[in-house]
């Protein structure tokens, strides 16, 4: 690990770099710690690390990353699952009755997470995904058929490819991120697209919440993540909109995460 220190990275994700690069676990790893590499491993190991030193986040190097209990393939073409958005897939379920064939949307799938894990949680419900992103699309259809979860994706923006369709429940983790925020600089390899919409971050939800009645059977609900600092104003928007019931649930660190409204019935 000498070389890991050197290059500034840290110990855990040195550690899972190496295990990537051998195949082997976290166990593995402890019993034979004074094997030698083979020229292949070596290489994978120290591109790796030389990946990981210039700041590129480690589920793309390891090309997966944990979601509500399953493993996704990710890439750049892809916003890496964070934990947070899992308080998105939460209160999806709980307005999802169990063994009920209920209508899904889920809008800028991305990796496919939210409608994966929707899907693997209510098998009887039927989920379309949409993207405007083709390779986004190709990546959530890999991780469909490796799952072997039968979710229905669609290309095209926002609600454009669902016209004349309504369901039950549609979520959305969008771009909310505003145009120019100093955080921006974190995210640089992640889809620009996905990350910004508008000088305040809200085109993209405005958008949505506009569309989203027609698409809503009476009594469906809207469910949305946005930005820490953005809750009022989603909210604001909803009940313009129509929408009645809005609140707002936080994330892991108590910060408001997700703000959701129904469709009178």
């Amino acid at each position: 690990m000498q070389h890991a220190r050197q290059q500034g990275v840290d110990r855990l994700d040195a550690q899972l770099l190496l295990s990537d690069a051998v195949q082997q676990g976290h166990a593995w790893l402890l019993a034979h710690g004074s094997d030698a590499l083979s020229p292949a491993q070596q290489t994978r190991f120290l591109t790796g690390l030389t990946r990981r030193a210039a700041g590129e986040p480690l589920a793309y190097i390891l090309g997966d990353k944990a979601f509500f209990g399953l493993t996704l393939a990710v890439s750049p073409d892809v916003l890496i699952p964070r934990p947070d958005t899992e308080t998105l897939v939460e209160w999806a379920l709980e307005l999802l009755p169990a063994q009920t064939a209920s209508t899904v949307l889920d809008l800028g799938t991305g990796s496919g997470a939210i409608a994966l894990a929707i899907q693997h949680h209510r098998p009887q419900a039927k989920v379309t995904a949409v993207d405007a992103s083709e390779a986004a699309l190709r990546v959530a259809q890999a991780n469909a058929q490796n799952l072997n979860l039968p979710v229905t994706f669609r290309h095209g923006s926002w609600l454009t490819p669902v016209a004349g369709q309504r369901f039950e429940l549609i979520v959305s983790n969008p771009p909310y991120i505003a145009e120019g925020d100093p955080h921006m600089a974190a995210l640089g390899f992640e889809p620009r697209q996905a990350l910004t919409a508008g000088p305040d971050g809200l085109d993209d939800l405005r958008q949505i919440i506009a569309a989203a009645p027609a698409h809503l059977h009476p009594g469906g609900w809207l469910l949305l993540e946005h930005g820490y600092d953005q809750p009022v104003a989603v909210a604001q928007l909803l009940t313009a909109h129509g929408f009645s019931n809005v609140s707002t649930r936080f994330d892991l660190g108590g910060q408001p995460r997700c703000t959701g409204g129904q469709r009178p019935a």
